[in-house]
Formats: structure tokens, sequence, C-alpha cells
């Protein structure tokens, strides 16, 4: 199944910095698919991870024992990279407006998973929450980005699995919404418009997904997800579990909830924050993405309850999808993430809640004790007029380990999607500061679906309203029958 992604022939030196859970399962991908000299391969971190990828030092690549830090990343860097080089970033806190503009400034190419800084903790208590939040920070890199030529060296953000993929499977799901709006008239409430109709068609030829997203009438995407990967070894007392990394989870996870902020929405929620400049395309709540539920739906799993954690995908999406009439936003829907993480974490996360939000220092990323499960991934569009539409990834414990040994479902989905932003970042070096949307998701997703498992393309019928019996319904007040789609259905108080 991977024979059918072509070889990648690179000459340049290639910094893979960070050696925790996700690089441990992208580096067997790169020795795989890269036609290249190992030799010119470095992975950095400041842990000793050496042990964990003897395949890696094996090829010819180095392991070096670095910590990068405000004082030394210049010298670090100029280091191990120069012009015409790639550095793949799967480190935490190191601030990435720093770290592209010596990028930019030195000709290397770029792509990490993450928006990140260099302490995301100070001065967090007295923070605003608008300022705590991913819209900042890529409010802060578009202004350092306007600052460099255009046709720089090509730094894509973000492209891991989600954020990332989840970009270029909403494109699929909005090309598919469509074409079924067009072709299959029988599955639709009532008869398109010939000018809707007419401006469907235009929308898909000129690949506008804007437009789609406006004249299919989608309203709602999450980013649902449900991880149900479990293990033959209990989370221990004072342990963090999870399947990706714990820093990183945790970090977003006690940030404010943040969302894009659609046009159809009535009302703002309870403690919700507006930003007061910039597109203008999001809002985030007073309270952590971990303490704010809603209700969503994934194929295999059903009916979820997920977490709005912050997630960069957030932001991209509603600001790439907002249709504008000179300053005034139009059509814009509302996206947010829809988290349900394994048993493990969850139970991590409530002990961590019960600490005050103090990190357990024991810390375990799940891989070969992993006794069954998937982790179902993906978009959901709601409110166009087939109702629901699921885009995704249904990769299982089992075909991980055909693909990659001792890896888990989880961290499969981020490398696979950081090999296809590889794949389109050498093809296409010159394109300076993107995101996942800026990327030609065909080309992306290519690379990455043979390590995906199933990759449905399907209709739902669940609405927000299908949660089964509440005990107390009557005791609470109504759902908004005028806007089924509002934000408020969905959220659970």
């Amino acid at each position: 199944m991977t024979t059918a992604i072509p070889s990648l022939k690179f000459e340049g030196r290639i910094l893979l910095l960070g050696c925790g859970s996700v690089s441990q399962c992208l580096q067997p991908l790169l020795l795989r698919h890269l036609d290249m000299d190992f030799t010119r391969l470095t992975v950095m971190d400041f842990e000793d991870n050496a042990k964990y990828v003897p395949d890696t030092l094996a090829s010819g690549a180095r392991y070096v024992r670095e910590k990068i830090t405000p004082e030394n990343i210049h010298a670090v860097l100029g280091e191990q990279l120069g012009d015409g080089d790639l550095l793949i970033n799967l480190s935490w806190n190191i601030d990435t407006g720093d770290i592209i503009e010596w990028c930019q400034d030195n000709g290397v190419l770029y792509v990490d998973t993450s928006v990140e800084l260099w302490d995301p903790y100070a001065g967090q208590a007295d923070s605003d929450p608008t300022t705590r939040t991913l819209y900042h920070r890529h409010m802060k890199l578009r202004e350092r980005a306007a600052t460099w030529r255009p046709n720089g060296p090509t730094a894509v953000v973000e492209h891991g699995a989600n954020p990332g993929l989840v970009s270029h499977w909403t494109k699929v799901a909005l090309a598919d919404i469509a074409t079924a709006m067009l072709t299959e008239p029988e599955r639709l409430p009532q008869p398109l418009a010939p000018e809707r109709a007419a401006a469907l068609n235009e929308a898909l030829e000129n690949r506008d997904y804007a437009a789609l997203a406006q004249h299919t009438g989608t309203k709602v995407i999450h980013i649902s997800e449900r991880d149900t990967q479990v293990s033959d070894k209990p989370k221990q007392v004072g342990e963090f579990v999870n399947t990706w990394s714990v820093e990183g989870f945790f970090e977003e996870g006690v940030a404010p909830a943040e969302m894009g902020w659609g046009t159809h929405e009535p009302e703002l929620p309870a403690g919700a924050h507006e930003h007061p400049t910039g597109p203008k395309n999001q809002i985030c709540l007073a309270q952590t993405g971990i303490s704010t539920y809603v209700k969503s739906w994934v194929p295999l799993g059903g009916p979820i309850v997920g977490m709005v954690v912050r997630h960069g995908e957030a932001f991209t999406i509603s600001d790439k999808l907002t249709v504008w009439d000179g300053d005034e936003a139009v059509y814009r829907p509302t996206v947010h993430y829809a988290y349900l993480p394994t048993d493990a974490a969850m139970n991590s996360l409530h002990e961590c809640r019960m600490r005050g939000y103090e990190l357990q220092t024991d810390q375990r990323i799940m891989n070969d004790e992993i006794t069954e499960g998937r982790d179902e991934l993906g978009v959901l569009l709601m409110g166009h007029d087939l109702n629901g539409w699921w885009v995704g990834s249904q990769l299982d414990i089992a075909e991980t380990r055909e693909l990659v040994q001792h890896q888990n479902a989880t961290t499969l989905q981020v490398a696979a999607s950081v090999l296809g932003a590889v794949y389109w970042i050498v093809a296409n070096p010159t394109q300076g500061l993107c995101v996942p949307d800026d990327l030609d998701h065909e080309a992306v997703l290519a690379v990455a679906n043979p390590y995906l498992g199933p990759t449905p393309s399907v209709h739902t019928t669940w609405t927000p309203a299908d949660n089964g019996y509440d005990p107390f319904a009557n005791y609470k007040s109504a759902a908004n029958t005028d806007e089924p789609w509002a934000f408020g259905n969905f959220l659970l108080k």
C-alpha cells in the first residue's frame, strides 16, 4: 500500500527538531520515502531519546542533544542548516516567529505542527483571555511575516493531523457535499434553485471553497475525534497517560476554549470574549478548553461528547471560508474541535484538574501496550441541505502496526500529515509563510492517505437534538429552534 508513494529526492540537509512520540513515528517514514544521503539528517532533542530511534541512527543520521533557547537559537541552527535545507520542527516552547524568521533569513524550508511561544505560561493568570489564544499568536505571526519577502522559503505552520489534515478534509467534504446536491436531487429537502446550482457549479470549477461553504449552506464544522485505543497497563495514580505529547496536550488544554464564530450564530455564549483587531473570525471563552464540552458525532463511534480544546484549524478554516463584502463578513461557519481522547487520557485530565492544573510528573505515551482501538478523526460539516457530512481517518492499532511498528494510531496520523507537507514544501519551495489551507489538498492527501486507514466521506442525519435522554431536560433552557445549528445547542450546560 505505501509503495504507491513515490520517493522524494532531497539533496539538502534536514534537521528534525524534537524526538518525542510524533518524531519517532515520522522517522521511519522519512527513511522509507526520502531519497537522500541520511548522513545529512540530524535529530536534535534536549532529552536523550536516541535509544528509541536505532534505525535512524543506523542509516547514518546523527543525534544531537541540545536545548534551543532565545540566546542560542541562531548559533545552534546555523551549525546545522543553510540555504536549501529543511527544518522539521516537532518540538514545543520554541517561539514560532523567531525560528521561522531565522529560516527566512537563511533560505531554510520549514514545517511544524503548532504555533508556539518560548513560555506559554508567562503572566497567564493576569492576562486577558484573548491574549492567551492561538488567534493572538497568529496575529503576531502575521505582523512579522509582513516584513518577510513573499516569495521566501516556504514555511508551513500547524501541519499535523489537526491542525493540518482537517483543512484538507474540509475541502474534500465541501466538494462532495456540493456534488451530491447537484447530482442527487432526490436527497434534497427541496429542489435547488437554478441560480444556486449555477453558483455551486462555478465554485466547484474554480475550487472556491469559501463559496462552496456559503452556497451549500454549511453553518458548523466540528473537528470531531474519538480515540478508543486502550492498554493492558492501567493508568496509575499520579500518572498522565496519552497517545501523543502530554506537555502539548496540557498546554493547549488549559488555554481558553476558542472557536471560529459563524455569521449564523444568534448570540454569544456566557463568558465569551471577542477580538478587537484582525479578521475577528474567532471568539474565546474565559474557561479552559478541557472544561468546555459539546455534543458531536463520528461515523463508527456515533454520538460523542468532546472538549473544545483550542486548535489552529479553528482559526485557519474559519478565516479561509469567510466571504467578505468589503469590510463585512457576510458568511462564515462556526469551527471548533470536539475532542474525546482515550479513557486513560480523560482520567489523567480529571486528576490534573483535581490537582489544581498541576501537571503530573509521571507521564507515559501508550504504544506497544495498546491492545485494541482506533483514532477516528475527521471533520463534521453541518447545517447544509444534506444535514451533515463527515470526512476523516479511521485508523486502528492493528493497521498502524502493519504500517509502522511500535507506534500508535494517533501519532501515525500526525506523522503522515507531516510527510505529506514535506513533499509539498520540496515541490513548492518559494511560497513564504503558509497555513495548511494554502496547500494543494490533493497533493498532500496522496502522500498521507496510505498511512491513515479507511478515509470515508459519508453523509449523516445526526443533529445536536439527537442527544438521547436528559433526565433534567424539563428544567433547562430550551434549545434554540429558530437556529438549530447554534453553538448553544451543542454546548453542554
